[in-house]
């Protein structure tokens, strides 16, 4: 017998405050007990109830999920980015960033010759982001008047589901308990502290906004996801795609990066760990967010996000 299909999200009903955790079988959505941290950390006891709740649901059963509002279906305690995990990504930005005088093509094989070194000895790049940032696949998005230069990253993020520390390659995606999509908002201009330029990169401004990190709509199972290097990562903005690769281009794969922060922190079960922005961002085409500017992103078996930009209404 096929086993039935499900995604785990998070909802309000119409009129209602409060957050619950929700199976969503096709287009219904089935209310749960427990936080959705809960249901994660247990999976071992609450997977197969479950799963026999998904195989009686109907098209009368529970919710239609047209009817609730999805909110974001994680709340993390952690989230750790990762940076420059993309290989065209990276090379990409080593033409556009060249010195004046060098060739466009030997600077692309150079860095593409690094990159390669890099994924067989090197160790992925993270930081640290807050999970105040996280909104949900529809909330607006407030383009906040500090800055011009508000950019997209969208991302495959994997969802830890049980602790996790100093786990090795091996077995880093037996602690994932699945997946979800994030766009990982970036105001560009503060990457880089310019006024203090040995200390580098300013990730606290440049990506902790509210609303920086658009999450959802789905925290599909593991068991149901397939193979996370075998996916697409598509972004379209106003309609037209702007990222569009395969997870085939990751220099560190999931196993790999969650692994890696592993071995400095303890993993926690509902946990985040975003695996980097493929090639594509606004940066490369020269072309930032803006007021009324609509994102669409879309990650092979992880629904869509619709996010609606609009600039900070200044008091």
């Amino acid at each position: 017998m096929t086993e039935t299909q499900y995604a785990l999200v998070r909802f309000q009903e119409a009129g209602d405050s409060k957050a619950r955790a929700g199976l969503l079988v096709e287009n219904r959505v089935l209310p749960l007990d427990g936080d959705i941290n809960s249901l994660i950390e247990h999976w071992d006891t609450t997977e197969g109830q479950l799963d026999s709740l998904a195989a009686t649901a109907g098209q009368d059963t529970g919710l239609a999920a047209a009817d609730v509002e999805i909110l974001a279906p994680v709340e993390p305690a952690q989230v750790l980015q990762t940076g420059a995990n993309y290989r065209k990504h990276v090379i990409d930005l080593a033409a556009a960033h060249r010195e004046p005088g060098e060739d466009e093509e030997d600077v692309r094989a150079k860095t593409a010759a690094i990159m390669d070194k890099r994924a067989g000895q090197g160790t992925p790049y993270f930081f640290i982001g807050l999970p105040t940032a996280i909104a949900s696949a529809t909330d607006d998005l407030t383009l906040p008047s500090y800055s011009k230069s508000h950019d997209w990253e969208l991302e495959l993020a994997a969802v830890i589901g049980r602790t996790a520390f100093r786990v090795t390659p091996e077995e880093a995606l037996d602690y994932v308990f699945g997946y979800t999509m994030v766009n990982d908002i970036t105001t560009r201009e503060f990457v880089f502290r310019k006024d203090m330029p040995a200390i580098g990169s300013d990730w606290y401004r440049a990506k902790n906004a509210p609303g920086f990190l658009p999450t959802g709509p789905l925290l599909v199972p593991a068991k149901f996801f397939g193979d996370p290097q075998d996916v697409q990562v598509t972004l379209k903005l106003n309609g037209k795609p702007m990222q569009d690769e395969s997870t085939q281009d990751m220099i560190f794969g999931v196993a790999k990066l969650v692994s890696e922060a592993s071995q400095i922190m303890p993993l926690r079960p509902g946990d985040l760990v975003l695996t980097g922005s493929p090639a594509g961002n606004g940066a490369h085409w020269g072309r930032l967010l803006q007021d009324g500017d609509v994102m669409e992103g879309t990650i092979t078996g992880l629904g869509t996000q619709l996010i609606r930009c609009k600039d900070e209404v200044q008091p």
